[in-house]
């Protein structure tokens, strides 16, 4: 059986957080989350990693990771940047945004032939949550059936600003139903809310949200093919427009083209979005090594 592919975005520089937040060292011996993100595929049997970075760090990406994977899993780069489009589409002068994560993934189609998996590189996503994923996703023979993990919303918010979360809405079969994005979700007294259009909602905090850790098919990229495209006719003369995963299989789930299951798991979840996040990071980390979910140094 085909392993399956784990596909990291790394493309972004992180403008909340500032700097190259890929690349921060938070655990013990200067791992990057990447680092436990990895070591958690290769301990959940994937079979090669694909990273999606921008080429101007690539020298430096490649010598951080390079000598340690070395011999535990096939490793693959690719470069994502604002001129690689289809032809007959137009750039506007003044943008500098990356298309978004849409376009991210786009960019590992000449390195992907089997299931993969899905990640944002400044997320720690837990061991569980790849065992899960990698079991479905060498299990599931439907081309078009579409794994996702999905986290309880109160367990991944910041202290220290808001977040975006896609909120998700699941039918009695514990499949997607909706993807709703709320760009604004933060905890105010003892309420978590989300503003939208200045206008204040409040939530409940269990709602299951995906944090963009989604196990597709090779299906994914012609539908991404299609979907940017239509994307670029639509909103690429706008400098701030992005074509988002989330969106494109959102829009896939109403169209009816593919299904979502949902795969919980009870492995924590954190990120680094702000930079008064990480010694949470770092706490959260060196508890999971005194209870030997890690060893001290991953690579020794």
């Amino acid at each position: 059986m085909m392993k399956p592919t784990l596909v990291i975005l790394a493309a972004g520089m992180g403008s909340r957080y500032g700097g190259l937040k890929q690349l921060d060292e938070v655990g013990p011996n200067g791992e990057a989350i990447i680092d436990y993100s990895l070591y958690d595929a290769i301990r959940a049997g994937f079979g090669k990693v694909v990273f999606v970075i921008r080429e101007d760090f690539a020298d430096e990406f490649k010598a951080r990771f390079a000598p340690q994977l070395e011999g535990k899993i096939e490793v693959a780069y690719v470069y994502q940047a604002l001129d690689k489009i289809p032809s007959g589409y137009d750039i506007h002068p003044e943008r500098v945004k990356p298309w978004g994560t849409g376009h991210a993934l786009l960019m590992a189609e000449p390195e992907v032939n089997s299931p993969m998996a899905v990640i944002n590189a400044d997320d720690f996503y837990g061991p569980q949550a790849y065992q899960e994923i990698a079991s479905f996703l060498t299990s599931s023979t439907d081309k078009n059936e579409y794994g996702m993990v999905g986290y309880q919303l109160d367990n991944t918010l910041s202290e220290f600003g808001s977040v975006s979360r896609g909120v998700c809405q699941t039918d009695s079969s514990g499949r997607l139903t909706e993807i709703n994005e709320r760009t604004k979700i933060q905890k105010e007294d003892d309420e978590i809310v989300y503003y939208e259009d200045e206008k204040r909602f409040p939530l409940t905090g269990k709602e299951p949200v995906s944090m963009n850790f989604w196990g597709v098919k090779t299906s994914v990229f012609k539908y991404l093919n299609e979907g940017f495209r239509e994307f670029l006719q639509e909103k690429g003369n706008k400098l701030k427009s992005e074509f988002f995963v989330p969106f494109l299989i959102n829009d896939k789930i109403v169209d009816g083209t593919v299904s979502v299951k949902v795969l919980t798991c009870d492995s924590p979840w954190f990120g680094v979005t702000y930079k008064e996040d990480k010694p949470y990071v770092q706490g959260k980390l060196k508890k999971l090594i005194a209870d030997k979910v890690y060893p001290e140094n991953l690579w020794k």
